[in-house]
């Protein structure tokens, strides 16, 4: 399973990505060794995630949603109630 998701970061900015093992992920990026861009902005929390077959559906996914306003993605997590993937 491959996965988009959304963190928020403790200076509340959010980072979108993508991985096939999000509980990894969220912990690489809690730890340093995640995106240089999460690094310092940690502890992130995750927000929002979609699952996808492909590796490049996720990817494309990714940068969809990359291109919205933060605003814009505000609202696409709004709704979601379940950011356990298990």
């Amino acid at each position: 399973m491959n996965y988009t998701y959304i963190l928020k970061c403790s200076d509340e900015s959010l980072y979108t990505g993508w991985t096939n093992n999000l509980e990894k992920r969220i912990a690489d990026h809690n730890s340093g060794k995640g995106a240089k861009y999460t690094r310092g902005r940690g502890p992130v929390s995750l927000l929002y995630y979609e699952t996808f077959e492909t590796r490049e559906e996720a990817m494309r996914r990714e940068n969809e949603i990359k291109k919205l306003g933060r605003n814009e993605k505000i609202r696409l997590t709004a709704g979601f109630e379940n950011p356990d993937p298990a």
